[in-house]
C-alpha cells in the first residue's frame, strides 16, 4: 500500500494551498480514515487533521481549527487539505497517513498509531 502527498509549495502569510493525498492502484482510500501529520524542523510530527471513512466526520488539532480543511472525493480516490490564513508556523513538511481503520480513533494525532505513510509535501509559509 502507498500513499503519496502533494500539492506543497512557497506561500506568502495568509496565503492558501490545497494538498492532495493519493493512493497507489489498487489501493482504495474511501475504505479507510485518512490523517493529515506535519513536521517542522526541528520538532516532532504533530497530527494535524483527520477524516473518517464512515461519515466523512471529522478532527483537527486547535492550531488549525477554522483555518485548515480535511476533504474526501471517494471517486477520485484522493482526501484534500485544504490550508487557508497560512501563517509561518504553517511551514513543515506534510503528510498523509492510515492505520487502515474506518475511523479516526483516540490516538488520531499520534503518529505511532498509524503504519503507512506518504513521502510528504513541502510547505513553506514566508514573504
Amino acid at each position: 500500500v502507498q500513499l503519496q502527498a502533494s500539492g506543497g509549495g512557497l506561500v506568502q502569510p495568509g496565503g492558501s494551498l490545497r494538498l492532495f493525498c493519493a493512493a497507489a492502484s489498487g489501493f482504495t482510500l474511501s475504505s479507510y480514515a485518512i490523517a493529515w501529520f506535519r513536521q517542522a524542523p526541528g520538532k516532532p510530527r504533530e497530527g494535524v487533521s483527520c477524516i473518517r471513512s464512515t461519515d466523512a466526520g471529522t478532527n483537527y488539532v486547535d492550531s488549525v481549527k477554522g483555518r485548515f480543511t480535511i476533504s474526501r472525493d471517494n471517486a477520485k480516490n484522493t482526501v484534500y487539505l485544504q490550508l487557508n490564513s497560512l501563517k509561518s508556523e504553517d511551514t513543515a513538511v506534510y503528510y498523509c497517513a492510515t492505520d487502515l481503520q474506518g475511523t479516526c480513533g483516540a490516538n488520531w494525532k499520534y503518529p505511532g498509531a498509524f503504519a503507512i505513510w506518504g513521502q510528504g509535501t513541502q510547505v513553506t509559509v514566508s514573504s
